[in-house]
């Protein structure tokens, strides 16, 4: 495992790179045997792949990319994410080689607490529920026993049961809410097994304790929640203002933080720009959530809901700069998994998870919350100084070379030609037409 920062990996040849994650021991022999196969062939494991889905009709490729430099809690990480946005790993790349040098990402989880629900209708009164409700909780945590004795090994289990009213709002309407932790399993499966035999012990529970039309539960769903909002990690960064000059992109490193810091306190006020601001946090983190095989869409959701908790839609972030000491933090639920479903299945998930030292879900929790905040750390400080155009230009001025077939030599002159001019398809087409005129 490499301990030292690397410089300019982004322009070593893809074999440069490969040889440095061997000779680093961030990749084994056999690892690199494989990501040479994936290279070759897009129809490694094919069968594997055509059974995810339904009705599979092609693969669709992305880039395994790798983010180095990635300092997290003193231990320098080297990073897979799986993205289309071209931008997002240079960002990334670039903020995680800063912070390295500046004390690295500090992370914790605060909890991995995750949320099932029973939903029911019930006739009787939430009163005398809510009296015998130790002998209820008693009766359905007994009745998964058998199911949580391997998940209880790991430490798992179910933690929490609430009983909650709402008939106020929904005539007869109650609803069980359940608080599991799953280990290192993102626990899906185990969550809605256990409340699924959950629900059928308080029918039964129900029916034992009450006459006549009280007697009866109407289960109308069991399921768990996406919405996880105890299962939380925190990210920190910080260092002296001072030390922001390198990258101030020109502004005062005084002005350069009073900037970021009054950017990131519009999104707290503002929707509009909240959601776009949380979206650069995402950009990073669903690029590890894919990569490793979790589910981005439960991920996205519940971050989402999560910067809504308090009525109004904000920042996920928080920056201060007091006493010339910067500091901006970063709070996100994060329910993932490195055991079992698609993370186990899939080969190249399963090499991610690898190159990452087959880490812990909460490892993956600080991890991924880690490279959201190198990526939203990046977006902030290049709309306060250059404009974020700047670098998507770039990114943009390769995919128009790659689809033109610049040779080179053909690379070097246009990318000197519109270092300073617009970039558009038609603009660098019709240079690279005239400039093949000449030649011929």
């Amino acid at each position: 495992m490499s301990t030292q920062i690397i410089n300019g990996f982004s322009k070593f040849p893809k074999e440069e790179k490969l040889a440095f994650l061997l000779t680093n021991k961030i990749i084994t022999d056999q690892q690199l045997e494989l990501i040479n196969e994936i290279n070759l062939k897009n129809n490694l494991n094919q069968e594997i792949i055509e059974n995810i889905t339904e009705n599979y009709l092609a693969n669709f490729p992305l880039s395994l990319s790798i983010v180095p430099n990635v300092l997290i809690n003193n231990r320098l990480h080297f990073v897979p994410v799986v993205t289309e946005e071209s931008s997002v790993v240079a960002a990334a790349s670039f903020a995680a080689k800063f912070w390295a040098l500046h004390g690295g990402f500090q992370t914790k989880v605060i909890n991995e607490t995750k949320i099932g629900q029973i939903h029911f209708t019930w006739a009787g009164n939430f009163q005398e529920l809510n009296e015998i409700k130790p002998l209820l909780f008693k009766a359905l945590t007994k009745s998964i026993d058998v199911v949580s004795e391997n998940m209880k090994k790991r430490g798992g289990g179910c933690k929490t049961i609430e009983l909650l009213d709402f008939t106020p709002k929904l005539a007869n309407y109650y609803q069980l809410r359940i608080g599991f932790i799953t280990a290192d399993a993102m626990g899906a499966n185990y969550i809605n097994t256990c409340l699924e035999i959950m629900a059928d012990a308080l029918k039964k529970f129900i029916s034992e304790h009450f006459e006549n039309e009280k007697a009866t539960v109407e289960i109308i769903m069991a399921i768990l929640s996406n919405y996880t909002p105890d299962c939380v990690v925190e990210c920190l960064v910080e260092c002296p203002t001072s030390q922001l000059q390198s990258v101030s992109g020109g502004l005062n490193y005084s002005d350069f933080a009073s900037k970021f810091k009054l950017a990131v306190e519009i999104a707290q006020i503002d929707p509009y720009r909240a959601v776009t601001h949380n979206k650069g946090i995402f950009n990073g983190i669903d690029a590890v959530v894919v990569a490793t095989g979790n589910d981005f869409r439960a991920i996205e959701a519940c971050g989402h809901a999560y910067a809504s908790r308090n009525g109004t839609y904000k920042s996920l972030s928080w920056c201060e700069n007091d006493k010339d000491l910067f500091r901006f933090l970063l709070r996100v639920p994060l329910a993932l998994g490195t055991v079992g479903g698609l993370t186990s299945v899939h080969p190249v998930a399963n090499l991610a998870l690898q190159i990452l030292s087959k880490p812990s879900a909460g490892q993956l929790m600080q991890i991924a919350s880690a490279i959201g905040m190198a990526n939203h750390f990046a977006a902030i400080r290049a709309l306060i100084t250059n404009g974020i155009q700047a670098g998507h230009m770039k990114m943009h001025l390769a995919k128009i070379l790659q689809h033109l077939n610049a040779s080179k030599d053909e690379i070097v002159l246009i990318n000197r030609e519109f270092k300073s001019n617009k970039v558009s398809f038609n603009d660098v087409s019709s240079f690279l037409e005239y400039h093949r005129k000449l030649k011929s």
